[in-house]
C-alpha cells in the first residue's frame, strides 16, 4: 500500500494511491497521516474511498516525525569517492526535523553555499519502538519505506569542524516521499534500484543490495544508542555518484539546477535548486 499527504504545505490531506496511480482521498477516515493513525489508514479499501482530481502536491508523507537518525557511508564505493575509511561500524549523525520538505518542493541552497551536493537513499519510517532490538527482529519494527534526498552543503558539512549535521540540516534538505510504501509491497529493502540525475544527466545508479551495513543491522545497532520511536525515520547510506566525488573535477548544487531520483517501488522526485530567500515563519514539513 502508498500511503500519502497531498494538498497545498501546512494543508495536506491524508491520501492512498490506488493501482492505478490516482489518489484516493482518506479524509474520512482519518485526519491526517500520523504515527497513531498509520494503522487505520492501512486498513483502509481504497477502492471505497473517493478518487482526487487533479495533479496536487505531495507532502511529506507522514506529519509527526519525531527524528532523523542518518548513516552516512553505507555504500563502500560513496566512501571511496569521498576518501574516507570504509566504516567498520555504521556512522551515525543527526539531521535536523527543519530540514524535511515535500518530494518535489524547491531545495534552497544556504546563503554562501558553494558545496551543495544529491544523495538519493532509502529511508525507512519505524513502526515499533526499538530498544536494543535483535537485527533477525528488526525489520518487523518497520511501518514503511521513502524515498529520500539527503541534500548536503560539504563545506559547513566537512570543513567547520566535525559535526556533519552543520552541512546535512539547513532548510529543505530532506526532501521525503512521495508516498510510505508498506513493507508487503517493498518486499526485500536490499534488492531496490536507486538512481539519481541532474539535469538530465545520470549521476547515480545503485542498489541496495550493495549497502555495507543493511536495514536490519541498522536498525539493530542504532537501537543500542537511541531509542526509535514509532514515526522516527531512519535514511540509510547513498551510493556513489555525489558531486564532490565527480573525477576530474567535483560538480556542485547551484541555483537552476534540477534533481530527478527515483527508487524502485518508491516513486521519483523532482527537485528544483533555488538560492537562498527568506522563508520567515513557513513550514516546511
Amino acid at each position: 500500500m502508498k500511503i500519502c499527504r497531498y494538498g497545498p504545505r501546512g494543508a495536506e490531506k491524508p491520501g492512498i494511491v490506488d493501482a492505478d496511480g490516482r489518489i484516493r482521498d482518506l479524509s474520512a477516515l482519518v485526519d491526517d497521516i500520523t504515527p497513531a493513525t498509520l494503522a487505520a489508514a492501512m486498513a483502509a479499501d481504497p477502492a471505497a474511498l473517493p478518487v482526487v482530481t487533479g495533479s496536487p502536491r505531495y507532502g511529506v508523507p507522514l506529519k509527526g516525525i519525531g527524528k532523523i537518525v542518518a548513516i552516512g557511508l553505507n555504500y563502500e564505493d560513496h566512501a571511496i569517492e569521498s576518501n574516507l575509511p570504509i566504516p567498520t561500524e555504521p556512522v551515525m549523525f543527526m539531521k535536523s526535523l527543519s530540514s524535511l520538505t515535500g518530494p518535489n518542493d524547491e531545495v534552497m541552497l544556504p546563503k554562501g553555499a558553494t558545496h551543495g551536493d544529491w544523495e538519493v537513499e532509502l529511508g525507512v519510517i519505524v513502526g515499533k519502538t526499538c530498544r536494543y532490538v535483535e537485527a533477525a527482529d528488526a525489520l518487523d519494527h518497520v511501518a514503511g519505506y521513502v524515498l529520500a534526498n539527503d541534500v548536503s552543503e560539504r563545506f559547513n558539512q566537512k570543513q567547520r569542524g566535525s559535526q556533519w549535521s552543520k552541512g546535512k540540516g539547513h532548510d529543505t534538505f530532506c526532501p521525503v516521499g512521495p508516498w510510505l510504501v508498506t513493507p508487503d509491497e517493498v518486499g526485500d529493502p536490499q534488492d531496490l534500484d536507486m538512481t539519481l540525475d541532474l539535469n538530465g544527466d545520470r549521476m547515480q545508479t545503485g542498489n541496495t543490495r550493495t549497502m555495507i551495513f543493511p536495514v536490519r543491522e541498522i536498525i539493530a545497532y542504532l537501537s543500542r544508542y537511541v531509542t526509535l520511536f514509532p514515526g522516527d525515520l531512519i535514511i540509510t547510506g547513498t551510493p556513489p555518484g555525489v558531486g564532490e566525488g565527480k573525477k576530474p573535477d567535483p560538480i556542485f548544487l547551484k541555483a537552476g539546477d534540477e534533481m530527478r531520483l527515483s527508487i524502485a517501488k518508491l516513486g521519483t522526485q523532482i527537485q528544483q535548486v533555488v538560492a537562498w530567500h527568506s522563508l520567515g515563519d513557513e513550514v516546511l514539513a
